[in-house]
């Protein structure tokens, strides 16, 4: 299932090959830096350049012995180049590798979810377009509360994943950085003019200041974007649920031909596609926790966060690329049932137009208390006896001793409802 709707090139990203393929480029801008500074001969760095590459079994192979990834790799590393290779890795700590590579990993993974939220973003403007002004009825509690429409329900979700947008954004800058500043961010043995040549090279910023490693509340920052948009996705997931209830009806999720919701009941239609959003979700989550706990680090540095970030940032990246996909392919195909909404506005007899007959007395100078309980004492008769309220309140001496029939008329005008929607919609829309 993850295949189906993940990006091959995000999955592609995290591959043990690529992981080295990443640590080969900072190791070659690292090169290429010394070159410039006239410390590496252009002679051996043009061998560098053409010969620099290794095979992943002998990494592996070289692994088992030294007990070190790095310096497996720099040994199959050194096995293809040479004598030039002596330049590699010149003044270098492992970390200035590794942090540096994962500095450029999520940078591009950070990209393609930028992508996939452009493209869910994409789909709910559409959708809101699509029914702006289709009145449906708005819930608190899960209990009938006033009308809303559907497309402001879609607006309001679009809203939400602008500031995800917005955060992730942030959080890709936070993380856009490497470090080449030696065994304990001193320079020791290279130079800040080192550094930033490199860094230029790969696209990074500079770490201001680093130990080790670069501070790893850059990477719970970004890990935390992404369990707030793993939020939102929950949050719209639950909501496609709700409204997918029997008793309510107003969305159903696509249904091929050929699929099949339950293996005992043959009438099953299920929204699985958002409950396995909501599941999923709460994965993304708990990563985020993980990278907080990564924060706190003996001194310059320990290893104890390492093997953490070798599980989320694949998983959380590749799960959040995953649920992005699938949430724009949901929507996509979501029936929205119309003639429900509608149904479902009428189930409680019209009382949700009770505040309105409340401001409406309000008007006439009544006490908002006594008003109140007027409005109230129609509207429990009404709910126990299932009769309409508009035809209640007409016919109740004590509301029309303050109302004329012209009055309760504009009061049950469904399209009162509407009088804000299109300044809703711009400001949230006028930006785009």
């Amino acid at each position: 299932m993850i295949e189906r709707y993940s990006r091959p090139e995000m999955a592609a990203l995290w591959t043990l090959e690529n992981k080295f393929r990443a640590w080969l480029e900072v190791e070659l801008a690292v090169c290429e830096a010394w070159c410039e500074l006239g410390v590496v001969p252009a002679e051996d760095m043009r061998i560098i350049r053409e010969k620099a590459d290794f095979e992943l079994d002998r990494i592996l192979e070289i692994e088992e012995r030294t007990k070190h990834d790095v310096i497996a790799f720099l040994t199959a590393v050194e096995e293809k180049v040479g004598p030039a290779s002596r330049w590699i890795h010149l003044g270098c700590t492992s970390s200035d590798i590794v942090d540096t590579a994962n500095g450029l990993l999520l940078t591009r993974a950070g990209a393609i979810i930028a992508e996939d939220l452009d493209k869910l973003l994409a789909v709910l403007r559409r959708m809101a377009d699509e029914h702006k002004g289709r009145l449906c009825m708005g819930r608190t509690h899960g209990i009938h509360a006033e009308p809303t429409t559907f497309g402001l329900k879609l607006t309001g979700f679009y809203a939400e994943f602008k500031r995800h947008k917005a955060r992730l954004d942030a959080a890709r800058e936070g993380v856009r950085v490497g470090k080449i500043s030696g065994a304990v961010g001193t320079y020791a043995h290279l130079s800040p003019e080192l550094e930033e040549r490199a860094l230029n090279i790969l696209g990074l910023a500079v770490d201001p200041v680093s130990t080790q490693i670069i501070q790893r509340d850059r990477h719970a920052h970004f890990f935390t974007a992404l369990a707030l948009l793993a939020g939102g996705i929950e949050r719209l997931g639950t909501e496609l649920r709700h409204l997918q209830r029997t008793e309510v009806l107003e969305v159903e999720e696509g249904f091929s031909k050929g699929q099949k919701g339950s293996s005992a009941m043959p009438h099953k239609k299920n929204p699985i596609s958002a409950e396995n959003l909501c599941g999923l979700s709460r994965l993304v989550r708990t990563n985020a926790l993980a990278s907080m706990e990564n924060m706190p680090l003996w001194h310059e540095r320990d290893i104890s966060h390492s093997s953490v970030e070798r599980v989320i940032m694949p998983d959380s990246t590749i799960l959040m690329d995953y649920i992005l996909a699938r949430m724009t392919g949901l929507l996509d195909r979501l029936k929205v049932n119309a003639d429900n909404m509608d149904r479902n506005l009428q189930g409680s007899f019209g009382l949700f137009y009770s505040q309105r007959l409340l401001m409406k007395l309000l008007d006439k100078g009544l006490k908002r208390q006594e008003a109140y309980e007027m409005v109230q004492a129609v509207a429990m008769r009404c709910w126990e006896e299932r009769k309409a309220f508009q035809t209640e309140a007409a016919a109740d001496e004590g509301l029309r001793a303050h109302l004329s029939p012209e009055e309760f008329a504009d009061t049950f005008d469904p399209s009162y409802y509407l009088r804000y929607e299109n300044v809703i919609y711009d400001r949230v829309y006028r930006e785009d």
